[in-house]
């Protein structure tokens, strides 16, 4: 049931360019993070580091722990994940109905504990000889996008142009695009990370954008390859969350926040990039795991997040795409009239 999950067309351009969306919460767990889960458990098992009956530990926002949570009940593993309150409650909700031991640490302001949930899980692995899979560092993280790469080339017949997506890790980003690549591809990469991420070197802030972003004093991991990277883009909660919300009223797809801060980078772009060129953005997980947090009025109100002049910007923005479609049409039906 992993991979296979399908393309969307959100937007087209009446130079004949198109944004599809690469719906990534049609897996197992409603994100692409089952595909990394799987492909570091199974490492893990060839390599002997982990043995049946075994124990797994993991710092996690909530999509990495449902890929594993799942991987660990079919292979029949106990699971520990390291979390904090920065985390959507209906992830902590589903890993919970999963069985997994949920350990809470301290999220201070508004950004996730990044660097206390790594040091409970370390402390964790020494403690009880659990395997820590350490998404950010484990090259099993990109090697399980090898599917994804293929997928999007055997889906489309065609090259893709632009390939956006949100960073974090590195793992769905760095390890699509090098999949990409080594198959041919002359694919230009835009990786998106919150406003106030120190990934692409600019200054700590605070962000509500759960699942990807760094924040000040974490080292970031070797699986965010910056070489494979070709513009990196920051995107703060207004816009992310926004975009999300506002693809939900036009297409009824829920997208999480991440997948919002690609749309928002990925709309921008369109009427800039060459004529029919086609961009992909990788939504990495499902809405529904936010309603009470991005698609909550009160929620984003009570945090200054909800801007309805954004919101009609983007409405304007989806309406001149549509309206330069239809120009495009007529121009030419006048030009096969002559």
């Amino acid at each position: 049931m992993i991979g296979g999950t399908p393309l969307f067309e959100l937007a087209r351009t009446g130079s004949g360019s198109r944004l599809l969306l690469k719906l990534e919460q049609y897996n197992p767990t409603g994100s692409c993070k089952v595909r990394m889960a799987r492909e570091m458990i199974l490492a893990a098992e060839r390599e002997g580091k982990l043995r049946p009956g075994g124990h797994i530990v993991e710092p996690t926002s909530g999509n990495t722990g449902t890929g594993l949570a799942l991987m660990a009940i079919e292979r029949g593993y106990r699971f520990t994940a390291v979390v904090d309150d920065h985390a959507s409650r209906d992830k902590l909700r589903a890993m919970r109905a999963m069985g997994v031991d949920l350990v809470f640490v301290e999220s201070k302001g508004e950004g996730p504990s990044t660097l206390e949930r790594r040091r409970v899980a370390g402390e964790i692995a020494r403690a009880s000889g659990a395997f820590w899979p350490d998404q950010h560092h484990n090259p099993n993280n990109n090697l399980g996008y090898v599917g994804l790469a293929a997928e999007l080339l055997r889906d489309l017949g065609t090259d893709i142009d632009y390939l956006v997506g949100a960073v974090g890790t590195g793992g769905t980003v760095c390890g699509t695009i090098k999949e990409l690549r080594r198959l041919g591809s002359r694919v230009t990469s835009i990786g998106v990370e919150p406003t106030g991420s120190i990934i692409f070197g600019g200054p700590p802030g605070k962000y509500w954008q759960t699942g990807s972003g760094a924040p000040g004093g974490f080292t970031v991991g070797s699986n965010v390859d910056h070489s494979l990277i070709d513009e990196g883009v920051t995107v703060d909660d207004i816009d992310a969350f926004t975009a999300a919300r506002i693809v939900a009223r036009r297409t009824g797809i829920l997208v999480g926040g991440t997948a919002g801060a690609a749309i928002h980078v990925a709309l921008k772009q369109l009427a800039l990039i060459e004529p029919n060129s086609t961009m992909v953005v990788l939504v990495c997980d499902a809405g529904e795991k936010y309603l009470d947090s991005i698609y909550n009025d009160d929620w984003l109100r009570e945090r200054h997040l909800l801007n309805e002049a954004a919101h009609q910007r983007l409405h304007r923005l989806f309406d001149a795409y549509r309206d330069s479609v239809q120009l495009a049409s007529q121009a030419k039906a006048a030009v096969f009239a002559q």
